[in-house]
């Protein structure tokens, strides 16, 4: 999300100060049309003096530890809940120290209850006694988003991403979970019945362009028109990327290889609504559907 997202502010006329951990991200930024300010979300007095030194109308808090693939799912997942739950506290403290008048942050469409009607929509009941890691990783975005939404004096929007693809992203190419499909590694679970919430990663720019001076306070689902289940995207996309036909495996055995995450995803995910991220942000896909994105990154 991040250079992208830089690019299209700067390109809508924002001036636009880009937080980065590494120096060597300088240069980059700087390209881009941004000025950059090293950071550590983790580290609470370089978050405050970033903020406290920028004074931004609006953050957009895009922060993860996301880039780097791990087979360990929830290895993979504990500095990003930190970052959302220790991360978004600090932030918010400074953002309202500094004079903030919005706050957009990111969070997951794909946490949901797994039985319920659908599609889900941003009042849909979370899926609090899911078991670990995806419970933490719930618990965690749970926090970042009542801190964004509940700090005093500051309009919090809150971003419900669905499954990014596009890119520099895991299912684009090069891509963590792109090279897992040509090479036979990702299977389809049970039935494949999980119902994929995907959204092109220029999509979730646009949206988030949007939200800086855009739409009401609250939660938007940022996700496709089209649900995707697991028994459908991974055979097409295994045949866009010229790879054999995906394997199948049963739940416990993706549960034993894999981890409770593969079931949770691959069976029991339910579709998501985008029509308040339409009617209130104004956002217009230019991916509606996973389908046709697909098609055009890799076909």
């Amino acid at each position: 999300m991040g250079r992208p997202l830089v690019e299209a502010l700067v390109d809508r006329g924002h001036e636009v100060t880009a937080s980065t951990h590494r120096t060597e991200n300088f240069s980059v930024i700087a390209a881009l049309g941004a000025r950059p300010a090293l950071m550590d979300g983790l580290d609470d007095a370089a978050v405050r003096q970033a903020i406290l030194e920028t004074e931004p109308e609006v953050i957009i808090n895009q922060i993860t530890a996301l880039s780097a693939p791990s087979r360990d799912y929830a290895r993979w997942l504990a500095v990003t809940n930190r970052l959302r739950s220790e991360g978004t506290k600090t932030l918010m403290a400074a953002a309202r120290e500094a004079g903030t008048g919005r706050v957009v942050a990111q969070s997951a469409s794909f946490m949901t209850q797994p039985v319920g009607p659908d599609p889900t929509d941003e009042s849909s009941p979370l899926y609090l006694e899911a078991p670990e890691p995806i419970r933490s990783h719930i618990q965690a975005n749970i926090a970042a988003e009542t801190l964004v939404l509940g700090t005093p004096g500051i309009e919090g929007v809150v971003l419900r991403y669905g499954f990014l693809y596009g890119e520099g992203t895991a299912i684009g190419p090069g891509g963590e979970v792109a090279t897992g499909i040509k090479s036979g590694e990702v299977p389809i679970v049970g039935e494949g019945a999980g119902r994929y919430p995907f959204v092109h990663v220029r999509d979730a720019v646009s949206a988030t362009v949007h939200a800086v001076d855009r739409g009401s306070p609250g939660i938007y689902n940022v996700v496709g028109d089209e649900p995707a289940p697991q028994a459908e995207w991974l055979p097409y996309l295994a045949e866009l990327l010229d790879a054999p036909p995906p394997r199948r495996v049963s739940e416990e055995e993706a549960e034993e290889q894999i981890g409770a995450q593969a079931v949770y995803y691959g069976t029991q995910l339910r579709a998501a609504s985008n029509a308040k991220a339409k009617s209130e942000l104004g956002l217009i896909l230019a991916y509606p559907s996973w389908r046709e994105g697909f098609r055009e990154l890799f076909g």
